[in-house]
């Protein structure tokens, strides 16, 4: 049994956690270049919490520019032990309407051109991925969100793309004959990243609006989606309060916290130095670089 130490990463409508006790704000270092931001540490209900705001501090960040290697690393570096991702994402079902929750359950990618994996340069591994969220802290968060008044659908199917441009109608169509129930341009590769880092994840998505698909409605419309993001915003610190009051006492290890055993296909003494180092945190447990005692 362990501490739990929850990391939120906070999206568009969640730049601040809300009031922590023993709060502090710390810049912390990755080896895969600058975070969003610091990121804010404290205790909230006696449980510790990590922040960091996925889109920096004021919004600076468009979905393409964050680097989503550096946050889950910095998360990491601090101690965390699951991560709990919280991201404005648009309706492509009727009955999701703006102003509910979606606990997403699995993941479409259609990014392009973002860094995918901590590995590679000298030291392969694949880590499974076929389903991307942990239930635990899924069924955690779903029960929170509604003791905090909000209408939360579970087991949605989350498409990501590039952005930062919203779909064209014929997307909006496309991704829903796919079968997918929301939209959004974040949550990959951050919850690739999040696995091979050996920390459970999970997504609670806030609807804030209808995506393009309607085509008796206008286009997507930024000044709507700002007004809901404000209500979801305040729903979401409540439910991370809610959260905070209800997690078991005592964390039980999850599966994913050994994920990378079985993953690294790389033998030990074919691993290059340089990035070996650079995984010093998001596979510290397994990375020893002088297992002789010999420097």
């Amino acid at each position: 049994m362990a501490e739990w130490h929850i990391g939120v990463i906070g999206g568009s409508g969640l730049y601040e956690p809300g009031a922590l006790d023993d709060a502090q704000e710390i810049a912390v270092n990755s080896a895969f270049g600058a975070p969003s931001g610091p990121v804010t540490t404290g205790r909230l209900g006696g449980v510790k919490f990590t922040f960091i705001a996925r889109h920096g501090t004021g919004h600076t960040r468009s979905p393409s520019e964050v680097n989503y290697r550096a946050n889950i690393d910095v998360l990491k570096r601090c101690g965390v032990t699951d991560v709990l991702a919280i991201s404005a994402i648009g309706s492509l079902k009727e009955e999701f309407a703006p102003g509910q929750f979606v606990a997403v359950e699995q993941l479409i990618d259609r990014t392009t051109g973002r860094a995918r994996s901590f590995f590679g340069d000298g030291i392969v591994a694949h880590v499974p991925l076929a389903d991307p969220t942990c239930p635990r802290l899924t069924d955690l968060a779903i029960k929170a969100a509604k003791k905090a008044g909000a209408k939360v659908h579970q087991g949605g199917i989350y498409v990501a793309i590039e952005g930062p441009q919203f779909s064209t109608r014929a997307e909006s169509h496309m991704y829903r004959s796919w079968g997918a129930d929301v939209i959004g341009m974040t949550a990959m590769p951050e919850a690739r990243l999040a696995r091979e880092a050996e920390l459970p994840y999970a997504l609670m998505g806030m609807v804030t609006d209808y995506d393009c698909w309607r085509d008796d409605t206008a286009d997507v419309d930024v000044t709507d989606i700002l007004k809901v993001m404000t209500e979801n915003g305040d729903k979401a610190r409540a439910m991370l309060g809610e959260l905070a009051a209800t997690l078991p006492k005592d964390r039980a290890a999850s599966p994913i916290d050994t994920v990378l055993d079985y993953a690294i296909v790389t033998p030990r003494e074919a691993w290059d130095l340089s990035a070996a180092t650079k995984l010093d945190a998001v596979a510290g447990r397994l990375i020893d670089l002088f297992p002789s005692g010999e420097e």
